[in-house]
């Protein structure tokens, strides 16, 4: 409960920098989008564009959130446990936020945006996405999960990547003709769902484990790239997987998923050759 008043602190009550760094870095959309309405960047449809940044980064955090329990496995912090709760609240204000920008964005017409909700494919799964995360952030203090019990707690909120899958799905639909970074979020979401499948309990995968997750990530990216050119806009999909390889105009979305798997592969395995301190002997000497 402190925690949630002041972010800034630890469940013990304690200053945490990490935290608060965190918790700043997770403003920063925000004050962007207010910037933007301040400055009328979004112009000539500041509502709609305010709207659309608002879910991309509601769906960008909601990945960060999924990229906690990964990280501190991989490096060997456990700190990094604490700031899972704090992410995914985030990621549920700025989905909450997007979806009020919605209704705003039709003249705050409750029954039309729920008509417009009942009626869009894209939208429906869009208010499923953020009902289902509403309630994995209800349900996210300490007392839910003395309520529910630690395993019943784990079971439900395992959801999250249903959640993340169908937000993901949205953000692809009414993107349209580009989904350069709705490919991009959807190859990390596969990395970050083969990580969950393989890795053990309490542990994470091996290198070549990792390794193997990120080419697959990458190759199941560039093909869902050019599966949905090809069914969309008729494009043919090898130009689509050609361009690939073509870095004269920047990185496709396959490059991007498979650098960051690497990169993450080889944090994992610095963070194993880096000696870690023996919690034992530091307690003896803080004794003496």
């Amino acid at each position: 409960m402190l925690a949630a008043i002041t972010p800034w602190k630890d469940r013990a009550g304690a200053f945490s920098s990490l935290r608060l760094i965190v918790f700043l870095a997770l403003l920063v959309p925000a004050g962007s989008l207010l910037f933007d309405a301040l400055t009328g960047a979004n112009q000539p449809e500041p509502l709609r564009g305010a709207m659309h940044d608002s879910g991309t980064d509601a769906i960008r955090i909601l990945l960060l959130s999924l990229l906690v329990t990964p990280l501190r496995q991989m490096l060997r912090w456990p700190r990094l446990a604490e700031l899972r709760r704090m992410v995914g609240l985030f990621a549920l204000s700025y989905a909450l936020l997007h979806l009020l920008l919605y209704i705003a964005y039709q003249n705050w017409g409750l029954l039309r945006a729920l008509s417009e909700i009942a009626l869009r494919f894209y939208l429906t799964i869009g208010i499923i996405a953020v009902l289902g995360l509403t309630v994995l952030g209800i349900t996210s203090t300490d007392g839910w999960v003395h309520r529910m019990g630690g395993r019943r707690w784990r079971q439900l909120h395992r959801a999250v990547f249903v959640v993340a899958a169908l937000g993901l799905l949205h953000f692809m639909l009414q993107a349209k003709s580009d989904v350069t970074e709705p490919m991009l979020t959807a190859g990390l979401f596969l990395w970050l769902a083969a990580y969950r499948a393989v890795a053990p309990e309490g542990g994470s995968p091996g290198f070549w484990q990792l390794l193997a997750i990120s080419l697959g990530a990458a190759l199941a990216t560039a093909l869902g790239e050019a599966g949905w050119y090809a069914l969309k806009t008729g494009v043919n999909a090898r130009l689509v997987l050609e361009a690939n390889l073509d870095v004269s105009f920047g990185l496709r979305p396959a490059l991007w998923v498979l650098i960051v798997g690497l990169a993450l592969t080889l944090a994992r395995d610095l963070a194993r050759r880096i000696p870690r301190p023996n919690r034992r002997a530091r307690r003896v000497r803080a004794v003496a």
